[in-house]
C-alpha cells in the first residue's frame, strides 16, 4: 500500500507565533506544512517562501476558522485533491483579541473572539478528527494563553475563549488517547509579535520574572516537540511558556 503523504495544518499560520510554528515544523519534521490564513495572502505567501528557502514543502489553504461551512468546504476540497494524504498534526493557533472592560463590551466583540478561538478549534478539529481516529495516530496542539489560565482584566472574552479550549483539551485528550492521538495546549505569556506590539514592553517586563518578552521561535520549538513522536506520553496537558509570570 502506498505510504500516505503526511501534513501538519497550522491555523492562522501566516504571521506571528503561527508563522514561527510553520517554519519550525518544516525544519524539524518531514511534514508538509499547510499554512492556513483568512485574509492576509501576502503574509501567508511570505511564510511559504521562507519554508521553501529552508528546503521545506508547504502550501496555502485559505478559510475562516470561525465559519464552519467554509472550513468544511475548503478542507473537503483539499482532501479531494490529495487523496493519498493525511493531516496528522493540527495546530489550532488562529485567534483574535477585542479587548475592553466587560461592562462596555459589545456583543459582537464577545462573539467574534469566542467564534474565532473556541468555535474555530471545534470547526477544524471536529472536521478532521475522524480521519485521525481511523489512522490511529495524531497530534492536536491548541494555542491558548496565560489569559485562559489566570484571566486577564480587559480580556474577559479572550480569557473565556482560551479557558474553554483548555477544558476541551483535557476532555478530548481522554477520549482519544487509546488511538495514539495526543491533545495538548500551549499557553504563551508575553511574546514579541504584532499582537503585543502596542504594549509598553519596558513596563510589562517588570511583571515577568525572566525580565523579558518571549520570542515566537521559543514557542515554536515547544510546539514542534509536542508534534513529535518523542511527546507520545504527554496528553491533556497545558504547558506554560511565559518566563515565570504565572505557574
Amino acid at each position: 500500500m502506498k505510504e500516505k503523504q503526511k501534513f501538519a495544518l497550522v491555523t492562522g499560520g501566516s504571521r506571528g507565533i503561527g508563522k514561527a510554528i510553520c517554519i519550525q515544523l518544516a525544519k524539524d519534521t518531514d511534514y508538509k506544512i499547510l499554512i492556513n490564513y483568512q485574509g492576509n495572502e501576502a503574509a501567508a505567501l511570505d511564510t511559504l517562501q521562507e519554508i521553501h528557502k529552508i528546503g521545506g514543502t508547504a502550501e496555502l489553504v485559505q478559510f475562516n476558522v470561525g465559519d464552519a461551512a467554509d472550513v468544511q468546504t475548503k478542507l473537503d476540497a483539499w482532501h479531494n485533491n490529495n487523496k493519498e494524504a493525511i493531516i496528522e498534526v493540527i495546530v489550532n493557533n488562529a485567534g483574535i483579541t477585542k479587548d475592553g472592560l466587560f461592562m462596555w463590551m459589545k456583543p459582537e466583540d464577545w462573539n467574534s473572539v469566542i467564534n474565532t478561538s473556541l468555535n474555530g478549534f471545534f470547526n477544524v478539529t471536529n472536521h478532521l478528527i475522524q480521519k485521525l481516529l481511523v489512522h490511529k495516530y495524531g497530534r492536536i496542539i491548541n494555542m491558548v494563553s496565560v489569559s485562559g489560565l489566570k484571566g486577564t482584566p480587559g480580556q474577559t472574552n479572550y480569557s473565556a475563549a482560551k479557558g474553554g479550549i483548555i477544558a476541551a483539551t483535557k476532555a478530548l485528550a481522554q477520549e482519544i488517547a487509546k488511538r495514539n492521538i495526543t491533545v495538548n495546549a500551549v499557553a504563551p505569556g508575553f511574546i514579541r509579535t504584532d499582537m503585543t506590539g502596542e504594549l509598553d514592553e519596558k513596563e510589562f517586563k517588570k511583571m515577568i520574572p525572566s525580565n523579558r518578552f518571549g520570542e515566537a521561535e521559543e514557542v515554536a520549538h515547544l510546539v514542534s516537540f509536542l508534534a513529535s513522536k518523542n511527546a507520545s506520553y504527554i496528553t491533556g496537558e497545558v504547558i506554560n511558556i511565559n518566563g515565570g509570570i504565572y505557574s
